[in-house]
C-alpha cells in the first residue's frame, strides 16, 4: 500500500511539472495593418510566474529585425499573470509607419523565460484607409421625373428571411477544455489523497 502511495504521488508531481504552459499573444495577428489606438489581447498562464513585460521592436527593409539584442521598446509590464485578456493599448500614432515585431516576454523565478513573438505587423498611420471606389460601368441617376402611368398594381408575395445563427460565444469552454480542467482537479484530489494515506501511516507506525 505504502509503495502505491508513493507511486502515486510521483506521478502527481509529475504531472504538475509538464503541464504544458501557455505564453502567446491573440491579437494582432501576422501581417496585420494596424492605425490609431490597438488593443492587444494575450495570456501568459505559467508556473512559477515572477513578471512580464510586452514590447515592440523596428524590422528592417529585409524582414530582419534590427539589433534583437537591445532593439526591444517596453509597451506594458506586468506585476501578475493575465489569462485569455487584454494585455494593453498600443498608441500606434507615437512611431513611425513602418513593420514590427511584437514580443510577450514572461519571467520565471528561476530567471529563465519565455517569449512569445508576433512577426511583421505593419503600422500605416500615415495612408488613408482604403476605400471602395465606383466602377465606369455604373449610369449616373437622371433627376428628371418620369410622368405616371397608369399600370395595373400586381399582387406581392410575402418574402420570409431566414434568421440568422448568432455568433459563437467566445467566451464558451471546449470539451478538451473541461476535460482538461476536471482531470486536474482529479489529479489535485488524488494527490491530496494519497498524501493524506501516507501521513496516516507514517502516524500508525
Amino acid at each position: 500500500m505504502l509503495n502505491l502511495s508513493i507511486v502515486m504521488f510521483r506521478a502527481f508531481l509529475l504531472f504538475l511539472l509538464f503541464q504544458d504552459p501557455t505564453v502567446s499573444i491573440a491579437s494582432p495577428q501576422t501581417g496585420m495593418t494596424l492605425r490609431g489606438q490597438v488593443e492587444i489581447l494575450g495570456t501568459m498562464d505559467v508556473p512559477n510566474f515572477a513578471s512580464a513585460e510586452l514590447a515592440f521592436g523596428f524590422v528592417d527593409a529585409a524582414g530582419n529585425a534590427s539589433n534583437p539584442a537591445d532593439a526591444w521598446f517596453i509597451i506594458q509590464t506586468f506585476p501578475q499573470p493575465k489569462v485569455d485578456s487584454p494585455l494593453a493599448v498600443w498608441d500606434t500614432t507615437s512611431v513611425t509607419d513602418g513593420d514590427y515585431n511584437l514580443r510577450l516576454r514572461v519571467r520565471l523565478q528561476d530567471g529563465s523565460f519565455q517569449d512569445s513573438v508576433v512577426t511583421g505587423v505593419k503600422i500605416r498611420n500615415d495612408l488613408p484607409e482604403p476605400t471602395v471606389t465606383p466602377t465606369d460601368d455604373l449610369q449616373p441617376i437622371s433627376s428628371a421625373v418620369a410622368p405616371p402611368t397608369n399600370v395595373p398594381a400586381t399582387p406581392t408575395r410575402a418574402v420570409f428571411v431566414q434568421p440568422t445563427s448568432l455568433p459563437s460565444n467566445p467566451a464558451a469552454l471546449t470539451t478538451s477544455q473541461v476535460y482538461a480542467t476536471f482531470g486536474r482537479g482529479a489529479f489535485i484530489a488524488l494527490g491530496l489523497f494519497v498524501i493524506l494515506s501516507f501521513l496516516l501511516r507514517l502516524r500508525k507506525d
